[in-house]
Protein backbone atom coordinates (compact mmCIF):
# COMPACT_ATOMS: atom_id res chain seq x y z
CA UNK A 1 0.00 0.00 0.00
CA UNK A 2 1.36 3.40 -0.96
CA UNK A 3 0.13 6.70 0.40
CA UNK A 4 -1.02 8.97 -2.44
CA UNK A 5 -0.78 12.76 -2.44
CA UNK A 6 -3.81 14.59 -3.85
CA UNK A 7 -4.18 18.37 -3.58
CA UNK A 8 -8.04 18.33 -3.57
CA UNK A 9 -7.96 16.07 -0.49
CA UNK A 10 -5.39 18.32 1.19
CA UNK A 11 -7.69 21.32 0.89
CA UNK A 12 -10.49 19.50 2.72
CA UNK A 13 -8.07 18.07 5.29
CA UNK A 14 -6.79 21.56 6.09
CA UNK A 15 -10.34 22.69 6.83
CA UNK A 16 -11.34 19.58 8.81
CA UNK A 17 -8.18 19.51 10.91
CA UNK A 18 -9.96 21.57 13.57
CA UNK A 19 -13.48 23.03 13.17
CA UNK A 20 -14.09 24.65 16.55
CA UNK A 21 -17.79 24.99 17.36
CA UNK A 22 -17.44 26.27 20.90
CA UNK A 23 -18.31 23.37 23.19
CA UNK A 24 -17.27 20.79 20.60
CA UNK A 25 -14.87 20.38 17.72
CA UNK A 26 -15.39 18.61 14.40
CA UNK A 27 -12.37 16.80 12.98
CA UNK A 28 -11.89 14.89 9.75
CA UNK A 29 -9.16 13.33 7.64
CA UNK A 30 -8.98 11.90 4.11
CA UNK A 31 -6.17 9.53 3.12
CA UNK A 32 -5.68 7.89 -0.27
CA UNK A 33 -3.72 4.70 -0.88
CA UNK A 34 -2.71 2.59 -3.83
CA UNK A 35 -3.46 -1.11 -3.29
CA UNK A 36 -0.21 -2.25 -4.86
CA UNK A 37 1.62 -4.37 -2.30
CA UNK A 38 5.01 -3.45 -0.91
CA UNK A 39 7.30 -6.11 0.53
CA UNK A 40 5.83 -5.64 4.01
CA UNK A 41 2.29 -5.71 2.66
CA UNK A 42 2.86 -9.08 1.00
CA UNK A 43 3.88 -10.68 4.29
CA UNK A 44 1.00 -9.08 6.18
CA UNK A 45 -1.49 -9.98 3.45
CA UNK A 46 -0.38 -13.62 3.59
CA UNK A 47 -0.68 -13.61 7.38
CA UNK A 48 -4.22 -12.20 7.23
CA UNK A 49 -5.27 -14.69 4.56
CA UNK A 50 -3.86 -17.58 6.61
CA UNK A 51 -5.85 -16.34 9.58
CA UNK A 52 -8.99 -16.42 7.45
CA UNK A 53 -8.26 -19.90 6.08
CA UNK A 54 -7.62 -21.15 9.61
CA UNK A 55 -10.95 -19.72 10.71
CA UNK A 56 -12.78 -21.25 7.74
CA UNK A 57 -11.25 -24.64 8.48
CA UNK A 58 -12.65 -24.57 12.00
CA UNK A 59 -16.05 -23.07 11.19
CA UNK A 60 -19.30 -24.77 10.33
CA UNK A 61 -21.39 -23.64 7.38
CA UNK A 62 -24.46 -24.18 9.55
CA UNK A 63 -23.41 -21.40 11.93
CA UNK A 64 -25.62 -18.56 10.75
CA UNK A 65 -23.78 -15.99 12.86
CA UNK A 66 -20.39 -16.69 11.27
CA UNK A 67 -19.00 -14.84 8.22
CA UNK A 68 -18.10 -18.11 6.47
CA UNK A 69 -19.98 -17.37 3.25
CA UNK A 70 -18.41 -13.93 2.86
CA UNK A 71 -14.88 -15.04 3.71
CA UNK A 72 -15.13 -18.08 1.44
CA UNK A 73 -15.38 -15.77 -1.57
CA UNK A 74 -11.93 -14.90 -2.94
CA UNK A 75 -12.89 -11.38 -4.08
CA UNK A 76 -14.46 -10.63 -0.68
CA UNK A 77 -11.34 -11.81 1.12
CA UNK A 78 -9.21 -9.64 -1.15
CA UNK A 79 -11.33 -6.56 -0.45
CA UNK A 80 -11.24 -7.18 3.30
CA UNK A 81 -7.46 -7.57 3.24
CA UNK A 82 -7.02 -4.31 1.28
CA UNK A 83 -9.16 -2.49 3.84
CA UNK A 84 -7.18 -4.02 6.69
CA UNK A 85 -3.87 -3.13 5.06
CA UNK A 86 -5.11 0.46 4.84
CA UNK A 87 -5.89 0.39 8.57
CA UNK A 88 -2.46 -1.07 9.30
CA UNK A 89 -0.77 1.76 7.39
CA UNK A 90 -2.80 4.31 9.32
CA UNK A 91 -2.21 2.63 12.69
CA UNK A 92 0.90 0.42 12.36
CA UNK A 93 1.07 -0.32 16.10
CA UNK A 94 -2.45 -1.75 16.27
CA UNK A 95 -3.10 -5.46 15.70
CA UNK A 96 -6.15 -5.88 13.48
CA UNK A 97 -7.72 -9.32 13.26
CA UNK A 98 -9.10 -10.20 9.82
CA UNK A 99 -11.94 -12.34 11.14
CA UNK A 100 -12.92 -9.95 13.91
CA UNK A 101 -12.62 -6.86 11.69
CA UNK A 102 -14.99 -8.40 9.16
CA UNK A 103 -17.77 -8.02 11.71
CA UNK A 104 -17.20 -4.26 11.86
CA UNK A 105 -17.35 -3.53 8.12
CA UNK A 106 -20.71 -2.72 6.54
CA UNK A 107 -21.24 -2.06 2.85
CA UNK A 108 -22.96 1.25 2.17
CA UNK A 109 -24.19 3.33 -0.76
CA UNK A 110 -23.39 6.93 -1.62
CA UNK A 111 -26.93 7.86 -0.57
CA UNK A 112 -26.50 6.33 2.89
CA UNK A 113 -23.12 8.06 3.26
CA UNK A 114 -24.67 11.37 2.16
CA UNK A 115 -27.46 11.01 4.70
CA UNK A 116 -24.99 10.49 7.55
CA UNK A 117 -22.75 13.31 6.29
CA UNK A 118 -25.65 15.77 5.95
CA UNK A 119 -26.78 15.12 9.52
CA UNK A 120 -23.51 14.92 11.41
CA UNK A 121 -21.46 17.38 9.36
CA UNK A 122 -24.23 19.99 9.16
CA UNK A 123 -22.42 22.60 11.25
CA UNK A 124 -19.04 21.95 9.66
CA UNK A 125 -20.68 22.40 6.25
CA UNK A 126 -22.02 25.80 7.34
CA UNK A 127 -18.53 26.83 8.46
CA UNK A 128 -17.14 25.70 5.10
CA UNK A 129 -19.69 27.80 3.20
CA UNK A 130 -18.74 30.88 5.21
CA UNK A 131 -15.16 30.46 4.02
CA UNK A 132 -15.81 29.07 0.52
CA UNK A 133 -18.78 30.93 -0.91
CA UNK A 134 -20.87 28.99 -3.42
CA UNK A 135 -19.02 25.69 -2.92
CA UNK A 136 -20.76 23.19 -0.62
CA UNK A 137 -18.52 20.91 1.45
CA UNK A 138 -20.24 17.72 0.28
CA UNK A 139 -20.00 18.79 -3.36
CA UNK A 140 -16.29 19.58 -2.93
CA UNK A 141 -15.77 16.25 -1.18
CA UNK A 142 -17.53 14.36 -3.99
CA UNK A 143 -15.37 16.02 -6.66
CA UNK A 144 -12.19 15.27 -4.71
CA UNK A 145 -13.15 11.63 -4.17
CA UNK A 146 -14.21 11.29 -7.79
CA UNK A 147 -10.81 12.50 -8.96
CA UNK A 148 -9.06 9.85 -6.87
CA UNK A 149 -11.36 6.81 -6.92
CA UNK A 150 -14.30 7.51 -9.30
CA UNK A 151 -17.21 7.44 -6.85
CA UNK A 152 -19.64 5.77 -9.28
CA UNK A 153 -17.30 2.76 -9.49
CA UNK A 154 -16.62 2.55 -5.77
CA UNK A 155 -17.59 0.06 -3.14
CA UNK A 156 -18.27 2.05 0.03
CA UNK A 157 -17.79 0.60 3.50
CA UNK A 158 -18.15 1.86 7.06
CA UNK A 159 -15.83 0.66 9.80
CA UNK A 160 -17.64 0.69 13.13
CA UNK A 161 -15.80 -1.38 15.74
CA UNK A 162 -16.57 -1.77 19.42
CA UNK A 163 -14.91 0.84 21.62
CA UNK A 164 -12.21 -1.53 22.87
CA UNK A 165 -11.28 -2.41 19.28
CA UNK A 166 -11.24 1.14 17.94
CA UNK A 167 -7.80 2.76 17.62
CA UNK A 168 -9.44 5.93 16.29
CA UNK A 169 -11.50 6.72 19.40
CA UNK A 170 -10.43 10.02 20.94
CA UNK A 171 -10.90 11.37 24.44
CA UNK A 172 -14.19 13.19 24.71
CA UNK A 173 -15.62 11.57 21.58
CA UNK A 174 -19.31 12.34 21.07
CA UNK A 175 -19.61 10.49 17.76
CA UNK A 176 -17.33 9.25 15.01
CA UNK A 177 -17.59 7.67 11.56
CA UNK A 178 -15.06 5.98 9.33
CA UNK A 179 -15.76 5.31 5.65
CA UNK A 180 -13.71 3.60 2.97
CA UNK A 181 -14.15 4.23 -0.76
CA UNK A 182 -12.61 1.33 -2.65
CA UNK A 183 -12.20 1.20 -6.43
CA UNK A 184 -11.43 -2.38 -7.43
CA UNK A 185 -10.44 -1.49 -11.02
CA UNK A 186 -8.08 1.35 -10.09
CA UNK A 187 -6.82 -0.54 -7.03
CA UNK A 188 -7.16 2.53 -4.84
CA UNK A 189 -8.85 3.17 -1.54
CA UNK A 190 -9.67 6.41 0.26
CA UNK A 191 -10.20 6.45 4.00
CA UNK A 192 -12.43 9.21 5.39
CA UNK A 193 -12.88 9.45 9.13
CA UNK A 194 -14.71 12.30 10.82
CA UNK A 195 -15.69 12.83 14.42
CA UNK A 196 -17.01 15.25 17.01
CA UNK A 197 -15.09 15.77 20.26
CA UNK A 198 -16.28 17.62 23.35
CA UNK A 199 -14.16 20.61 24.34
CA UNK A 200 -15.49 20.34 27.90
CA UNK A 201 -14.01 16.95 28.75
CA UNK A 202 -10.74 16.80 30.65
CA UNK A 203 -7.82 14.84 29.26
CA UNK A 204 -8.26 12.20 31.93
CA UNK A 205 -11.90 11.49 31.11
CA UNK A 206 -13.34 9.56 28.16
CA UNK A 207 -17.06 10.00 27.66
CA UNK A 208 -18.90 6.73 28.12
CA UNK A 209 -21.87 5.55 26.10
CA UNK A 210 -24.35 7.07 28.56
CA UNK A 211 -23.14 10.54 27.61
CA UNK A 212 -24.79 10.38 24.21
CA UNK A 213 -27.69 7.97 24.42
CA UNK A 214 -30.08 10.50 22.96
CA UNK A 215 -29.48 11.81 19.45
CA UNK A 216 -31.10 15.07 20.41
CA UNK A 217 -28.25 15.95 22.75
CA UNK A 218 -25.79 15.79 19.87
CA UNK A 219 -27.62 18.41 17.88
CA UNK A 220 -28.41 20.91 20.65
CA UNK A 221 -28.00 24.41 19.32
CA UNK A 222 -28.05 23.39 15.67
CA UNK A 223 -29.88 25.71 13.31
CA UNK A 224 -31.80 23.02 11.41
Amino acid sequence: MKYLEYTPLDRINDFLSHVNLGERTIKGCLEAYSCKHTGTDKKLSLSLENEIFDYLGKSSDTDSSSPVEYLSCRSSRKTLIYLLLTLYHMYPDYDFSAVKAHQFFTEESWDSFKQIFDIYMFEASKEWLDINEGSALLETLYKALDEVVKVAECEIYTYNPEADADPFLERGAIWSYHFFFYNRRLKRVVSFRFSCVSNLVGEEHLLDDSSFDEDGEIFDGMDM
